[in-house]
């Protein structure tokens, strides 16, 4: 069997604190090539800490950062990376060919700007100032600018905040597009249906702690809460407080409900509804996966 080709970036045994306040507490993270990691969390989980950390922009109080096998930061290996944050801090009066050609300047290969605007989807947008767009078009250009280079690693905070449902949907299918070429994406994201659309592996994070690591049908896993949706008229706040029940809420002719097991709950619904119809059970998906994991910690901050 060949041998596993080594990260492009990894945190082993990083901690970093702010004052009193620990930010990551000892947490391990590597990104492979061709592959998306999502790192999720709250605010506060420390995940801006992390990519602050592989971008060279801070430094860990103990622990490891590689990027490349070298220490983040170096030119070198700024050259190689691309990265989309929630602050850009882009001149305004710039027109966006204007920002393309001056960002593809400090790159030895970089894409070309037709290749830019259909992956970032600009058309019509070059010759328009940044500082007049929307904030949806806004992020599209940071996006251009982050993959312009032609990045081995991409960083992408939050990218989707602001854009639409067709803008995110573009953005998701260019993802694909550089993982498909051998790049490795960190994302970070609110949205956990994006991580789930986009992700090979997923890790959760939870005040700087790393609470799971794995892949979306792993992560899925650790949770045995199962979705039951079905049309009836049993009463949604009765059924809620069922034993094993978690939630359970009407959604116009068809009640939605989360239950761990679901086998009871099912046999009870059969018998307390004889006119149920259009039963489907299907496994936890990501947000609830992610609930599972971190509300535990929630209640033990609180």
């Amino acid at each position: 069997m060949a041998d596993t080709p080594p990260p492009l970036a990894r945190l082993e045994g990083v901690r970093k604190r702010y004052g009193d306040t620990p930010a990551l507490d000892g947490i391990d993270l590597s990104l492979h090539a061709g592959q998306v990691t999502a790192l999720l969390g709250a605010n506060g989980a420390g995940k801006s800490t992390a990519v602050g950390l592989l971008l060279g922009l801070l430094s860990a109080d103990a622990g490891d950062v590689s990027v490349f096998g070298q220490a983040p930061g170096s030119a070198a290996v700024r050259r190689q990376c691309g990265a989309m944050l929630q602050s850009a801090g882009i001149p305004e009066r710039l027109r966006v060919r204007e920002l393309l050609e001056l960002v593809r300047a400090g790159y030895p290969r970089p894409r070309s700007i037709v290749d830019c605007v259909a992956l970032a989807g600009l058309d019509g947008l070059l010759e328009r100032r940044y500082g007049r767009l929307s904030g949806g078009q806004q992020r599209r250009v940071q996006f251009a600018l982050a993959i312009c280079g032609r990045p081995r690693l991409l960083f992408l905070d939050e990218p989707t905040t602001g854009l639409d449902i067709e803008a995110r949907q573009g953005l998701w299918s260019a993802v694909r597009e550089l993982v498909a070429d051998g790049s490795a994406v960190l994302l970070t994201t609110h949205y956990l249906e994006e991580a789930e659309a986009l992700s090979d592996r997923v890790a959760v994070l939870d005040a700087g702690r790393m609470l799971a690591q794995g892949s979306v049908g792993e992560i899925r896993a650790r949770v045995s809460l199962r979705r039951i949706r079905c049309v009836s008229s049993l009463p949604a706040g009765a059924v809620a407080q069922w034993p094993g029940v978690r939630e359970a809420v009407r959604e116009g002719d068809a009640l939605s409900i989360a239950a761990e097991p679901a086998e009871p709950v099912v046999r009870r619904l059969l018998e307390a509804d004889p006119a149920l119809r259009d039963l489907e059970i299907r496994r936890a998906g990501l947000a609830d996966a992610f609930l599972a994991l971190t509300r535990p910690a929630l209640q033990e901050a609180a």
